[in-house]
Protein backbone atom coordinates (compact mmCIF):
# COMPACT_ATOMS: atom_id res chain seq x y z
CA UNK A 1 0.00 0.00 0.00
CA UNK A 2 1.57 3.22 -1.12
CA UNK A 3 0.29 6.98 -0.31
CA UNK A 4 -0.11 9.48 -2.63
CA UNK A 5 -0.61 13.06 -1.33
CA UNK A 6 -2.86 15.70 -3.47
CA UNK A 7 0.02 18.51 -2.20
CA UNK A 8 2.55 19.58 0.23
CA UNK A 9 0.07 20.89 2.60
CA UNK A 10 -0.66 19.97 6.03
CA UNK A 11 -3.30 19.03 5.69
CA UNK A 12 -4.63 18.54 1.47
CA UNK A 13 -8.35 18.07 0.90
CA UNK A 14 -7.97 14.72 -0.93
CA UNK A 15 -5.80 12.35 0.45
CA UNK A 16 -4.80 8.66 -1.48
CA UNK A 17 -3.28 5.60 -0.68
CA UNK A 18 -2.89 2.34 -3.77
CA UNK A 19 -3.74 -1.41 -2.13
CA UNK A 20 -2.34 -3.69 -5.62
CA UNK A 21 -4.76 -6.02 -6.09
CA UNK A 22 -5.39 -9.61 -8.16
CA UNK A 23 -2.87 -11.67 -9.81
CA UNK A 24 -2.38 -8.74 -12.16
CA UNK A 25 -1.31 -6.23 -9.48
CA UNK A 26 -4.14 -3.51 -10.13
CA UNK A 27 -4.08 -0.15 -8.69
CA UNK A 28 -7.04 0.30 -6.40
CA UNK A 29 -7.18 3.38 -5.10
CA UNK A 30 -8.55 4.70 -1.45
CA UNK A 31 -9.52 8.06 -1.65
CA UNK A 32 -11.01 10.35 0.97
CA UNK A 33 -11.78 13.61 2.13
CA UNK A 34 -10.07 15.13 4.89
CA UNK A 35 -12.75 17.03 6.12
CA UNK A 36 -15.64 15.08 6.53
CA UNK A 37 -13.23 11.70 6.58
CA UNK A 38 -15.93 10.05 3.80
CA UNK A 39 -13.87 7.85 1.48
CA UNK A 40 -14.22 5.89 -1.72
CA UNK A 41 -12.31 2.69 -3.44
CA UNK A 42 -11.82 3.38 -7.19
CA UNK A 43 -11.66 0.16 -8.75
CA UNK A 44 -12.18 -2.39 -5.99
CA UNK A 45 -11.04 -5.55 -8.46
CA UNK A 46 -10.39 -8.06 -6.04
CA UNK A 47 -8.47 -9.19 -2.53
CA UNK A 48 -10.84 -7.64 -0.53
CA UNK A 49 -9.68 -8.70 2.60
CA UNK A 50 -6.83 -5.96 1.64
CA UNK A 51 -9.18 -3.40 0.53
CA UNK A 52 -11.21 -3.34 3.73
CA UNK A 53 -7.79 -4.06 5.96
CA UNK A 54 -6.49 -0.85 4.01
CA UNK A 55 -9.79 1.14 4.79
CA UNK A 56 -10.04 -0.10 8.97
CA UNK A 57 -6.21 1.28 8.80
CA UNK A 58 -6.72 4.75 7.35
CA UNK A 59 -9.64 4.78 9.64
CA UNK A 60 -11.79 6.67 7.47
CA UNK A 61 -15.34 6.05 6.46
CA UNK A 62 -16.25 4.50 3.19
CA UNK A 63 -19.35 5.67 1.36
CA UNK A 64 -19.29 4.62 -1.97
CA UNK A 65 -17.04 2.34 -4.60
CA UNK A 66 -16.02 3.87 -8.37
CA UNK A 67 -15.43 1.87 -11.40
CA UNK A 68 -12.79 3.52 -14.58
CA UNK A 69 -13.84 0.62 -16.70
CA UNK A 70 -15.42 -2.71 -16.68
CA UNK A 71 -12.68 -5.39 -17.06
CA UNK A 72 -12.02 -8.48 -14.23
CA UNK A 73 -9.10 -7.02 -12.35
CA UNK A 74 -10.58 -3.37 -12.04
CA UNK A 75 -14.57 -4.78 -11.31
CA UNK A 76 -14.54 -8.18 -10.53
CA UNK A 77 -15.62 -7.99 -7.02
CA UNK A 78 -17.26 -4.65 -6.82
CA UNK A 79 -20.44 -5.76 -6.36
CA UNK A 80 -19.58 -8.57 -4.15
CA UNK A 81 -17.99 -5.85 -1.70
CA UNK A 82 -21.07 -3.57 -2.17
CA UNK A 83 -23.75 -6.01 -1.31
CA UNK A 84 -21.73 -7.12 1.86
CA UNK A 85 -20.89 -3.10 3.11
CA UNK A 86 -24.26 -1.99 1.46
CA UNK A 87 -22.36 0.40 -0.62
CA UNK A 88 -23.42 2.21 -3.82
CA UNK A 89 -21.78 2.27 -7.46
CA UNK A 90 -21.14 4.38 -9.64
CA UNK A 91 -19.03 4.09 -13.07
CA UNK A 92 -18.42 3.19 -15.63
CA UNK A 93 -19.97 5.03 -18.52
CA UNK A 94 -22.59 2.40 -19.83
CA UNK A 95 -20.95 1.36 -23.05
CA UNK A 96 -18.89 -0.94 -20.93
CA UNK A 97 -22.29 -2.93 -19.37
CA UNK A 98 -21.33 -5.78 -21.92
CA UNK A 99 -17.74 -6.45 -20.05
CA UNK A 100 -19.90 -6.07 -16.59
CA UNK A 101 -22.33 -8.39 -17.97
CA UNK A 102 -19.79 -11.44 -18.53
CA UNK A 103 -17.63 -10.88 -15.57
CA UNK A 104 -19.05 -14.68 -13.86
CA UNK A 105 -17.19 -16.14 -17.17
CA UNK A 106 -14.12 -14.23 -17.31
CA UNK A 107 -13.54 -15.19 -13.52
CA UNK A 108 -14.11 -18.95 -14.47
CA UNK A 109 -11.56 -18.04 -17.38
CA UNK A 110 -8.90 -16.39 -15.22
CA UNK A 111 -9.40 -18.48 -12.28
CA UNK A 112 -10.53 -15.26 -10.13
CA UNK A 113 -13.72 -14.59 -8.28
CA UNK A 114 -15.80 -12.45 -9.86
CA UNK A 115 -19.23 -11.07 -10.00
CA UNK A 116 -21.76 -8.98 -12.12
CA UNK A 117 -23.47 -6.24 -11.12
CA UNK A 118 -25.31 -2.97 -11.56
CA UNK A 119 -24.18 0.08 -10.98
CA UNK A 120 -26.52 2.49 -9.41
CA UNK A 121 -25.08 5.23 -11.33
CA UNK A 122 -23.66 4.73 -14.99
CA UNK A 123 -21.52 7.72 -15.55
CA UNK A 124 -21.04 9.98 -18.77
CA UNK A 125 -18.75 12.89 -20.11
CA UNK A 126 -19.24 15.92 -17.69
CA UNK A 127 -20.89 14.03 -14.63
CA UNK A 128 -19.03 14.75 -11.37
CA UNK A 129 -18.83 12.37 -8.12
CA UNK A 130 -18.83 13.40 -4.76
CA UNK A 131 -16.58 12.10 -1.64
CA UNK A 132 -17.30 14.25 1.25
CA UNK A 133 -16.81 17.42 0.27
CA UNK A 134 -14.88 16.95 -2.40
CA UNK A 135 -15.98 16.93 -6.17
CA UNK A 136 -14.14 15.05 -8.83
CA UNK A 137 -14.95 15.41 -12.66
CA UNK A 138 -15.83 12.60 -14.49
CA UNK A 139 -14.04 12.29 -17.87
CA UNK A 140 -15.14 9.50 -20.49
CA UNK A 141 -11.83 8.50 -21.97
CA UNK A 142 -12.93 5.39 -25.02
CA UNK A 143 -10.34 3.32 -26.32
CA UNK A 144 -9.07 0.82 -24.25
CA UNK A 145 -12.57 0.12 -23.57
CA UNK A 146 -15.62 1.95 -24.86
CA UNK A 147 -16.87 2.81 -21.61
CA UNK A 148 -14.01 4.15 -20.07
CA UNK A 149 -14.07 7.40 -17.34
CA UNK A 150 -11.37 8.93 -15.83
CA UNK A 151 -11.59 10.83 -12.38
CA UNK A 152 -10.40 14.14 -11.78
CA UNK A 153 -9.63 16.32 -8.75
CA UNK A 154 -8.91 19.91 -10.47
CA UNK A 155 -7.83 21.34 -7.04
CA UNK A 156 -5.43 18.54 -6.06
CA UNK A 157 -4.17 18.51 -9.71
CA UNK A 158 -4.80 14.35 -9.22
CA UNK A 159 -6.56 12.05 -11.75
CA UNK A 160 -7.31 8.26 -11.75
CA UNK A 161 -6.66 6.93 -15.01
CA UNK A 162 -7.48 3.47 -14.91
CA UNK A 163 -5.71 1.41 -18.00
CA UNK A 164 -5.98 4.69 -20.37
CA UNK A 165 -2.26 5.64 -19.57
CA UNK A 166 0.71 4.05 -17.96
CA UNK A 167 4.14 5.27 -16.96
CA UNK A 168 5.82 4.94 -20.28
CA UNK A 169 2.99 3.07 -21.70
CA UNK A 170 -0.73 3.40 -23.12
CA UNK A 171 -3.81 0.91 -22.21
CA UNK A 172 -4.23 -2.08 -24.91
CA UNK A 173 -6.62 -1.91 -27.19
CA UNK A 174 -6.87 -5.32 -28.83
CA UNK A 175 -9.83 -6.20 -27.12
CA UNK A 176 -13.34 -6.40 -27.93
CA UNK A 177 -14.55 -2.93 -28.82
CA UNK A 178 -11.01 -1.29 -28.49
CA UNK A 179 -10.02 1.30 -30.73
CA UNK A 180 -6.01 2.68 -30.99
CA UNK A 181 -6.83 6.02 -32.41
CA UNK A 182 -9.80 6.73 -29.80
CA UNK A 183 -7.70 6.27 -26.88
CA UNK A 184 -4.74 8.57 -28.69
CA UNK A 185 -7.58 10.78 -28.83
CA UNK A 186 -8.82 10.30 -25.53
CA UNK A 187 -5.00 11.25 -23.57
CA UNK A 188 -4.31 14.06 -26.20
CA UNK A 189 -7.43 15.71 -26.01
CA UNK A 190 -9.10 14.92 -22.89
CA UNK A 191 -6.12 14.65 -20.66
CA UNK A 192 -3.15 16.80 -21.82
CA UNK A 193 -5.77 20.01 -21.47
CA UNK A 194 -5.56 19.25 -17.66
CA UNK A 195 -1.99 20.55 -17.20
CA UNK A 196 1.49 19.09 -17.24
CA UNK A 197 1.79 19.47 -13.42
CA UNK A 198 -1.27 16.87 -12.99
CA UNK A 199 -0.21 13.87 -11.34
CA UNK A 200 -1.90 10.69 -12.25
CA UNK A 201 -2.67 7.32 -10.86
CA UNK A 202 -2.47 4.11 -13.46
CA UNK A 203 -4.21 1.22 -13.14
CA UNK A 204 -0.84 -0.91 -13.00
CA UNK A 205 2.09 0.39 -12.26
CA UNK A 206 3.92 3.67 -10.40
CA UNK A 207 2.36 7.08 -10.93
CA UNK A 208 3.29 9.59 -13.58
CA UNK A 209 2.75 13.17 -13.89
CA UNK A 210 0.94 14.41 -17.57
CA UNK A 211 3.88 16.83 -18.67
CA UNK A 212 6.48 14.00 -17.78
CA UNK A 213 4.66 11.35 -20.60
CA UNK A 214 4.73 14.12 -22.80
CA UNK A 215 8.19 14.29 -23.23
CA UNK A 216 8.83 10.35 -22.51
CA UNK A 217 6.13 8.46 -23.88
CA UNK A 218 7.02 6.35 -26.93
CA UNK A 219 3.41 5.82 -27.92
CA UNK A 220 1.61 9.62 -26.94
CA UNK A 221 5.13 12.16 -26.14
CA UNK A 222 4.46 15.38 -28.31
CA UNK A 223 7.67 13.92 -30.21
CA UNK A 224 5.78 10.92 -31.00
CA UNK A 225 2.88 11.83 -32.40
CA UNK A 226 4.43 15.28 -34.26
Amino acid sequence: MSNVTSNMNAQPPLKAVIIPVTPLQQNCTLLWCTETNKAALVDPGGDLHKLKDAVAKTGVELEKLLVTHGHLDHCGQTGMLAQELGLTIEGPHEEDRFWIAQLDDDGKRWGMDAKTFEPDRWLKDGDTVTVGNLVLDVIHCPGHTPGHVIFYHGPSRLAIVGDVLFQGSIGRTDFPRGNHQELIDSITKKLWPLGDDVTFIPGHGPTSQFGYERKVNAYVSDYALS
